[in-house]
């Protein structure tokens, strides 16, 4: 069985993750955008 390396990475807008094989190869790759909820007008995180 391949063995293989996956990095999420979370950030404010977004989540993505690679996975990469044993030679540090990127076998598949997503980004998914998410909604952002503001609890008043020009509030920010």
């Amino acid at each position: 069985m391949e063995k293989y390396i996956m990095s999420i990475d979370q950030g404010t807008t977004s989540s993505r993750v690679i996975i990469f094989n044993h030679d540090a190869k990127v076998v598949s790759s997503a980004q998914k955008e998410f909604q952002q909820y503001f609890p008043r007008p020009g509030w920010v995180e």
